[in-house]
């Protein structure tokens, strides 16, 4: 099976991914924050049983990691990949995830909370992560006990995400709206109505490649259907808005940009990350407008060309050395 960023998705010219990750906490244990290790040990324990041993076919396709196992280089890949946060990686006490074959699901253990269940798909999919989101929540409540309030709902470290701990999110490629300067009039507004737009490796990150992810901010006082209607409904306005733009650029100077950026990822010997991601971006802009006839999947190699990727393929490099790889890498996929 393919991970999110190897395949296709629905309306993926310009929704890259959809995300949902719900926060949960066992009641009676102190948030991970406080918790001691020995108290992180009995939770990793207490949550692969309810996973890896309810013996129903979904258990089958999972796999649980021990973080302490894992290279620094394999986690920070799995940050470029967007399997876990980048707090997750930085952790040196006891944590562990359970990820699905595609690591189209990844449950994070002992984060900022006790678990953050987190499902990612290729393209404009909410309804659907959630819906396995959701079933994965049921299964984790029929035998252990959430920490939850009949005013507050979901009890969570952080006040933000008390209520239903949802953080629903799409990740868009606005590459016209980002030249036209718009995107920042855009985030300001839909901030107003409880939304946020973060850069590529969501919060605190800048944007890169034109990669914007787009996140309900109220988790409090709504539903989750509410959240992901509202959430589907600011994502199709903001889709709509990049095609809007995209329609304003001069054509020939579009053709060019587009034409320039793949000839030359094709005969790159040196690539630098934040160069590859500026000329991919123009890339993927030519293949979703028709521009550009070619068969590689841009976002594919944008994330394979990430330094930690690149490293867990190749063993450790200097900067230069990963300049060279990655160039080589980029030339043989659009080649």
């Amino acid at each position: 099976m393919s991970s999110w960023y190897q395949t296709n998705g629905p309306q993926d010219d310009i929704a890259v991914s959809s995300r949902i990750r719900l926060a949960r906490n066992l009641s009676g244990i102190p948030f991970p924050a406080r918790m001691t290790n020995l108290e992180r040990a009995k939770l990793n324990a207490k949550v692969k049983k309810a996973i890896m041993e309810s013996n129903t076919p979904f258990a089958k396709s999972l796999k649980y990691i021990d973080m302490r196992d894992v290279p620094e280089t394999q986690k920070y890949a799995m940050v470029e990949r967007h399997i876990i946060s980048p707090e997750f990686a930085k952790l040196k006490d006891e944590s562990a995830v359970i990820l699905s074959s595609d690591e189209s699901i990844s449950i994070m253990i002992g984060e900022e909370d006790h678990i953050r269940i987190q499902v990612i798909t290729s393209g404009l999919q909410l309804s659907e992560a959630y819906d396995v989101a959701e079933r994965i929540d049921s299964l984790l409540h029929g035998s252990l006990q959430f920490a939850f309030d009949s005013n507050l709902g979901f009890l969570t470290e952080c006040p933000t995400n008390l209520g239903t701990g949802l953080r629903a999110s799409v990740m868009l490629h606005l590459p016209a709206l980002e030249n036209s300067g718009e995107i920042g009039e855009l985030s300001s507004s839909i901030a107003k109505i409880g939304f946020t737009v973060r850069g590529m490796y969501g919060e605190g990150s800048k944007s890169a490649a034109a990669l914007y992810q787009v996140s309900n901010q109220v988790t409090l006082g709504l539903s989750e259907k509410n959240a992901l209607e509202n959430l589907n409904i600011i994502t199709t306005q903001l889709m709509e808005k990049e095609l809007e733009s995209r329609k304003k650029i001069d054509t020939i100077s579009l053709e060019d940009i587009c034409f320039r950026a793949l000839a030359t990822l094709k005969n790159a010997r040196i690539l630098s990350s934040s160069e590859m991601m500026q000329l991919i971006s123009r890339v993927k802009l030519g293949q979703s407008m028709g521009i550009l006839k070619i068969d590689a999947l841009p976002i594919k190699v944008l994330v394979e060309a990430q330094p930690f990727m690149l490293m867990q393929k190749y063993g450790i490099l200097e900067p230069k050395d990963r300049d060279i790889y990655r160039a080589n890498m980029v030339r043989e996929a659009f080649g």
